[in-house]
């Protein structure tokens, strides 16, 4: 039962740690590979601390990993979590599964 407990609360961790639509962008830049804070924020169009926040979220829910190198931080998808190399929109959580379409509009687009 404690065990079951525990599977939840992670769960629900991580599915709240997805809950802002910028860190679902987060998620999909990442697919890509690693990149640091700067090149997330260029990307996006967002201030280095906006994103720095919802890094910190995703990294704390065991979303993301990170490695300084030199004087930056390069974040990437945590290893468990994506399914299939050659298949990298689709997402392992744990508790479920999380598929980003490979062709998914942005925000904003008609």
């Amino acid at each position: 039962m404690v065990r079951d407990r525990f599977q939840a609360n992670q769960c629900a961790e991580k599915l709240k740690a997805l809950s802002e639509p910028i860190r679902l962008r987060i998620v999909d830049l990442l697919r890509d590979g690693s990149r640091t804070v700067g090149e997330i924020a260029g990307l996006l169009d967002q201030e280095l601390v906006n994103i720095s926040h919802h890094l910190g979220i995703l990294y704390h829910a065991g979303l993301v990993e990170r490695e300084k190198q030199g004087r930056y931080m390069h974040y990437r998808l945590h290893a468990a979590l994506v399914l299939d190399e050659n298949n990298s929109h689709q997402f392992n959580l744990g508790c479920c599964r999380l598929e980003i379409p490979e062709d998914a509009p942005s925000e904003g687009a008609s």
